[in-house]
């Protein structure tokens, strides 16, 4: 058994991110949802993905943030404080392409060393997923509209702005990944 449990994550995220940062916490929580909805195509780990994507954006809680950068921040802060399944943390660490934005910030050699992606590339997909179609105050979206967004609120030209547009290719193909499955799955 994994040494997490649901309910320790959101009580974790919500510690850290829902007085600080109320939006990230909306954001967190409609990720969080979206995972539960992916049951029927994530069976097997369904609980770690809700607990990923619950967290993954732990790393932003202003007392966790020493690298700025989130993932690794995030990830941190759950194995060195909370000895977090090794699984759970490395799906933290790695969400969303998170390798990309570390090439970006000089941090990538340190992020793989550390953290390993996790060998499932249907949870990893599912998290990115997740996360790629939930806007910033928690509501679904579609990819397209969700890199757009990202792209505007931070702007072209700055780290995440490029991280974004050139994981854009890589994150449509994951998106459609994980909508071929839902549409495969008996109604």
């Amino acid at each position: 058994m994994a040494n997490y449990q649901l309910s320790w994550a959101w009580q974790t995220a919500q510690n850290e991110l829902a007085q600080a940062l109320p939006r990230r916490w909306a954001h967190s929580q409609g990720v969080a949802r979206a995972a539960t909805g992916l049951a029927s195509v994530v069976t097997f780990d369904h609980d770690l993905l809700i607990a990923a994507a619950i967290l993954h954006d732990v790393g932003y809680a202003p007392g966790l943030a020493v690298t700025g950068f989130h993932p690794l921040d995030g990830a941190r802060f759950l194995r060195d404080e909370h000895q977090t399944d090794d699984r759970l943390v490395r799906l933290v660490a790695n969400h969303t392409f998170a390798l990309l934005e570390a090439e970006e910030r000089g941090l990538r050699a340190e992020l793989e060393a550390e953290f390993p992606i996790v060998d499932d590339q249907l949870l990893v997909d599912a998290l990115t997923y997740c996360d790629i179609t939930t806007t910033p105050d928690g509501s679904p979206t579609t990819a397209l509209a969700r890199i757009a967004e990202i792209v505007a609120r931070y702007g072209p030209d700055t780290v995440v702005g490029r991280f974004i547009q050139r994981a854009e290719p890589e994150i449509l193909s994951t998106a459609a990944r994980i909508e071929q499955a839902l549409a495969a799955q008996p109604r």
